[in-house]
């Protein structure tokens, strides 16, 4: 949860030269492997996976986990949706818990377009019931509440609010899912609502229109810009590079450092 800590994502079919690239950079890991409906289903897979990632000779204490996120709403009017919610996201944690990491990441599941105040209200309370008690059921992890299709941040800034006083509880901010979706909020407005709860970033690169995940420096994201926002409201987070490749990570680590861009 500390300003300068830089994620990638380890590709267990390429670990040696993930382990190199993090150890160069002093990046830590953010698992991708338990995310999936299919993932979470083969149980012997990701025990072994587990097991595996256990066994490598690193320090895991600031590692986070991307949850599961297709389908997860708990705050639907459907109890038996709630349940496979709930429980899919206990999966999660129950697997970030066995590696022994930080926090895990899960997405808002908000209908981006559907404005009725009576839904905005249901999603606030069900989620700051339901994020309290698993706060409460898993004592060891921090949680990060990630904008996915979100079209602003005023949601997400009010369940910051209103969870404030649980530390363990933080708001990531995709800084690329806003640059695409929040098509009509300013990123400056994102940042600067969202600070007081910002632990955890995703960043990468796109064309401001589709969710591209380039790597860093490769769209046309403003990177001067986005130094600018998290200096200038004293963002103090951990920053995941969400990108898939050892050649991509490593040309958005040289271009960050080269640009100072944190």
């Amino acid at each position: 949860m500390k300003k300068g800590i830089i994620g990638i994502i380890p590709d267990v079919c390429d670990i040696k030269r993930t382990m190199k690239l993090a150890e160069e950079y002093g990046a830590v890991f953010e698992y991708n492997d338990f995310m999936l409906p299919q993932q979470l289903d083969q149980t012997d897979e990701c025990r072994k996976k587990v097991d595996f990632y256990r066994k490598l000779d690193r320090d895991r204490s600031e590692d986070t986990l991307h949850g599961a996120f297709l389908d997860i709403t708990v705050h639907s009017q459907d109890a038996m949706i709630r349940e496979i919610s709930r429980k899919r996201i206990y999966q999660s944690l129950r697997i970030a818990e066995d590696l022994e990491i930080r926090g895990v990441v899960f997405h808002t599941e908000l209908i981006a377009n559907y404005h009725s105040p009576s839904y905005r209200e249901r999603w606030l309370e069900k989620n700051t019931e339901f994020w309290s008690r698993a706060l409460e059921d898993f004592p060891g992890l921090e949680i990060y509440m990630e904008n996915m299709f979100d079209e602003d941040e005023k949601s997400m800034a009010e369940l910051g609010r209103v969870m404030e006083s649980n530390k363990r509880f933080g708001i990531c901010l995709d800084y690329a899912h806003a640059a695409v979706f929040g098509t009509d909020i300013p990123l400056d407005c994102w940042v600067r609502e969202l600070a007081p709860y910002i632990r955890h970033m995703h960043i990468n690169d796109n064309d401001l229109k589709d969710d591209l995940h380039l790597p860093v420096g490769q769209g046309k994201i403003d990177w001067q810009q986005f130094h600018d926002l998290t200096e200038r409201y004293q963002i103090n987070a951990s920053i995941l590079l969400e990108i898939n490749g050892y050649q991509a990570q490593k040309e958005s680590l040289e271009y960050i450092r080269e640009n100072h861009i944190l």
